[in-house]
């Protein structure tokens, strides 16, 4: 998909309600579920014990932690979205978080972002984001929240 480019923040209040971007799919390797479980300590079984998950997790493998999943977001929303004017971007927090689906290693998956809302702040705005994560030939999505963030000018 191509990049979404916005000219500056005073182009995202018409962009309110709707779907601004969709990214392309992105692979989603255990070798960066093992990385993950290594940078967080969160060695569960049914992320990074190929033969045990094999036996006994209700998915026949294993998969991604729902954190992963999330902690994608702001690679995602940088492949899809470029607004210019801005110097410097952050993550301010989220309002509701679920993990409504399963991530088997190397599935591949995207993400819609919908703006939602946009506040005008200090030298720049607070965006609201609807965001689902979907997984490829899967209806039901694997991740939908609520997003905030920040950029400023």
């Amino acid at each position: 998909m191509a990049k979404v480019v916005i000219a500056g923040v005073a182009q995202l209040k018409p962009l309110i309600g709707t779907e601004v971007a969709v990214t392309d799919w992105f692979t989603v390797s255990q070798e960066r579920i093992d990385a993950f479980a290594a940078a967080t300590e969160d060695h569960q079984w049914i992320h990074v014990d190929r033969e045990r998950a094999a036996r006994e997790s209700p998915y026949g493998m294993t998969v991604a932690h729902g954190f992963l999943s999330l902690s994608l977001l702001p690679f995602l929303l940088g492949q899809a979205i470029e607004i210019q004017g801005t110097r410097l971007g952050i993550n301010y927090g989220l309002n509701r978080v679920r993990f409504t689906g399963p991530v088997p290693a190397g599935s591949r998956v995207r993400a819609r972002f919908g703006l939602a809302a946009v506040e005008d702040i200090d030298r720049g705005v607070q965006m609201t984001w609807n965001v689902t994560v979907e997984r490829e030939s899967e209806a039901k999505p694997v991740l939908v929240a609520e997003w905030i963030t920040r950029r400023h000018e």
